[in-house]
């Protein structure tokens, strides 16, 4: 009896959880600035084999002039992430763009971005049902210990993945440093994206302590 009184009484102690840190994730949409005719024009562009999916051959999709208003609404998109969410007096800027299908049964391979700061997904066209979620994992490299948490524990500090539901128009963000993957199509449409990395511009370090750097 003893035993069972001093047991509980550790399971009642008092304790606190706070985050130490986040990684965020942004979603607005800009459906808006997407015409029908623009839409046509990504959905035919010419496609080549990319590991499991489909990637344009064109990599710089965002500086072709037919994509102007959209390319405008992303550096809207990016301005402000820069500003409210990283709080930098430095602005991103669109390195490479890419438009990206998933036919049915096809996925996206577990990846990370290199050479970019922040990566984004634009979901410019009808998603299929279901759309095929991003999902995000917590590690992304040799894991020495591989310590699995209980379902009925998982919470934002343990959860090895989470998944973002995206919808057509919406434009998401995160860090290029973030593993993540696209689930495999299970409808019988095409999923259809764009895909594109960023760079800060402006000056970062300092001038007086020979650390300044103009990108």
């Amino acid at each position: 009896m003893a035993a069972a009184t001093k047991a509980a009484s550790k399971t009642a102690r008092d304790f606190t959880v706070k985050p130490l840190f986040a990684e965020p994730y942004f979603v607005t949409n800009i459906a808006d600035a997407i015409s029908p005719k623009q839409l046509d024009y990504i959905k035919h562009l010419k496609m080549q084999k990319n590991q499991v999916n489909q990637i344009s051959e064109e990599l710089y999709l965002f500086d072709r002039p037919e994509l102007a208003s959209i390319k405008h609404a992303i550096d809207e998109v990016l301005a402000i992430y820069a500003s409210e969410v990283m709080g930098l007096e430095q602005r991103l800027e669109v390195t490479q763009s890419w438009s990206l299908t998933n036919p049915p049964g096809v996925g996206m391979h577990g990846h990370t971005h290199s050479n970019s700061v922040i990566s984004g997904s634009l979901y410019y066209a009808p998603l299929p049902d279901p759309p095929g979620n991003m999902i995000f994992e917590r590690f992304n490299g040799y894991r020495q210990l591989e310590l699995a948490v209980r379902t009925d524990r998982t919470n934002i500090y343990n959860a090895p993945r989470n998944a973002i539901v995206p919808k057509q128009g919406d434009v998401l963000l995160f860090s290029s440093a973030i593993q993540h993957y696209v689930e495999p199509n299970a409808s019988d449409t095409m999923r259809y994206s764009i895909a594109f990395n960023t760079f800060v511009r402006g000056k970062i370090g300092s001038f007086r302590d020979v650390s300044e750097l103009k990108l």
